[in-house]
């Protein structure tokens, strides 16, 4: 993997509001990078900021053009996204949190405007766009007026739009929200789709456990700073490096199986046993071991196993884990 985008020293106040307060993050060639980071922490801002829709107070946002561009020139040098906004338009695709195109055009329409923004041919466009409806799964709504989409629909004309100049990089402001879970699923698929096609994407995004099985890496922004990255694994190893049992069983005298598991604890490196009612939850080191105790356990005592599986624990729980240790940390408090 090459580097091809450096945020360095990001610095964004509004009035005495100090939103950003030295970003530093490096963005590699064909990945998709998430950012989370709690309501108002300024994901929106840092996206605004990287696509050169703002201008920072201090720092820069640097790209490889020629890498970019797929010349691939090792020592081809960094720019600044605000000193070459030319070049940005056309190897960067935006689509914002609020749709961009136009209600009183069609899809159809609505490319064939932002592909002349663009400078692109007649025969460009009309290809292209002929790609992304099909790709987007709105071709046979081409020719419907875009107030009269779905909402599913609608973000997928968006990204539609953002993409119609075959940009190299996609920046995403919470493509899924106000999607419910099905046609979130569907955006998922999408953006792999486009990913899988060579676009590095940088998206962020409310919705944790999407980040979780949709992004390579992860940034979490936490008191104006990224203040870890990694893949999920990593991010949740911070959190914890046990792994979760689900168990369910009937009748359910998890009390018992509770006592039982707190009686062995130390030899089965358990680290906690939470009793949820309908079911317990064990964090340990090593699971197959718990489990294999667990089954001759309630085996012995005539209960049915119902339901049982081993998972880590999610990158929700550790994104909340880390903000909790960041603030006792003394950050957040200005």
């Amino acid at each position: 993997m090459t580097t091809v985008i450096k945020i360095d020293d990001l610095y964004k106040a509004f009035g005495k509001n100090e939103v950003l307060r030295g970003v530093k993050l490096e963005i590699e060639s064909g990945e998709i990078f998430g950012i989370i980071g709690m309501s108002g922490s300024g994901k929106t801002t840092l996206l605004n900021l990287l696509v050169g829709f703002m201008q920072p107070d201090r720092g820069d946002v640097l790209f490889k053009l020629e890498h970019l561009l797929e010349f691939k020139e090792d020592n081809a040098s960094f720019r600044s996204v605000f000193k070459n906004i030319n070049d940005v338009k056309k190897i960067f695709g935006f689509a914002a949190q609020k749709p961009s195109y136009y209600t009183k055009l069609t899809p159809q329409e609505n490319l064939d405007y932002f592909g002349k923004l663009y400078d692109l041919s007649k025969d460009v466009r009309r290809t292209n766009a002929e790609i992304l409806l099909n790709l987007m799964a709105i071709y046979d709504s081409k020719n419907v007026l875009a107030q009269n989409l779905s909402g599913g629909m609608g973000k997928r004309l968006d990204i539609a739009c953002a993409l119609i100049h075959d940009p190299k990089v996609l920046i995403l402001d919470e493509p899924t929200s106000d999607l419910d879970p099905l046609l979130r699923k569907q955006m998922w698929n999408l953006i792999r789709k486009i990913n899988n096609k060579g676009t590095t994407i940088v998206l962020a995004s409310h919705f944790v456990d999407e980040i979780d099985h949709l992004c390579d890496r992860v940034g979490v922004l936490f008191d104006g700073r990224i203040v870890k990255v990694g893949t999920p694994d990593q991010l949740k190893d911070f959190y914890t490096k046990d792994e979760e049992i689900h168990l369910e069983t009937s009748p359910g005298r998890y009390d018992i199986i509770t006592n039982l598991l707190k009686a062995n604890q130390k030899k089965l490196e358990i680290k906690r046993v939470i009793n949820k009612g309908h079911k317990l939850v064990i964090y340990a080191a090593r699971a197959e071991n718990v489990l294999h105790f667990i089954l001759h356990s309630i085996e012995k005592m005539g209960e049915s196993l119902l339901d049982v599986y081993v998972n880590k624990p999610s990158l929700e729980e550790a994104f909340e884990s880390l903000v909790v240790s960041k603030r006792k940390e003394g950050g957040g408090q200005r």
